[in-house]
């Protein structure tokens, strides 16, 4: 499945939507630091979430090595085409 980053910002908009309570504007610069909402609990829902809709795994502590959403969209995109960096 090729999609575009700006295809995957709007996947993960969908969800934040699914996932937040409060509305969460979904760019490329977001950091959990600028959401209230956004705790370890639910980080791990968001990923649990990015995981079944876009149908990726992510290792222990990949994640949590993207700064903003941008890096985390970027991080999709590479396993979705079957990349590992």
């Amino acid at each position: 499945m090729n999609m575009t980053r700006s295809e995957v910002l709007e996947r993960l908009q969908e969800i934040f939507d699914d996932i937040f309570l409060d509305e969460v504007v979904v760019t490329p610069e977001l950091s959990a630091k600028q959401v209230e909402e956004w705790d370890s609990l639910l980080h791990i829902s968001l990923v649990v979430a990015v995981e079944e809709a876009f149908g990726v795994k992510f290792r222990v502590g990949e994640v949590e090595g993207t700064g903003n959403v941008g890096e985390f969209a970027d991080l999709i995109l590479k396993r979705l085409n079957g990349t590992n960096a």
